[in-house]
């Protein structure tokens, strides 16, 4: 799954270890650290997304909800239904 931000863009995939568990890469490691602490973060020898955390999928809902909560629906007033 690929996610966007202003800030940052998210990869998640399943954690190839342990199906329960989630790997969350991202480019920006301050994006990263917000959602999931700084001692988590973990650097990665790819490109786009050069840091990752592992996580369970409840604390990953959990961040989810904190990046909706912090959408700033002003910018969709444009848009028409």
């Amino acid at each position: 799954m690929l996610i966007q931000s202003h800030s940052a863009k998210f990869l998640i995939e399943l954690n190839k270890e342990n199906s329960e568990c989630l790997t969350v890469r991202c480019d920006s490691e301050l994006e990263l650290s917000r959602l999931f602490g700084s001692l988590r973060v973990q650097d990665s020898n790819d490109f786009e997304y050069p840091f990752f955390v592992k996580t369970c999928k409840q604390e990953y809902s959990d961040a989810l909800i904190l990046l909706v909560k912090e959408i700033d629906y002003s910018e969709f007033s444009m848009l028409s239904f």
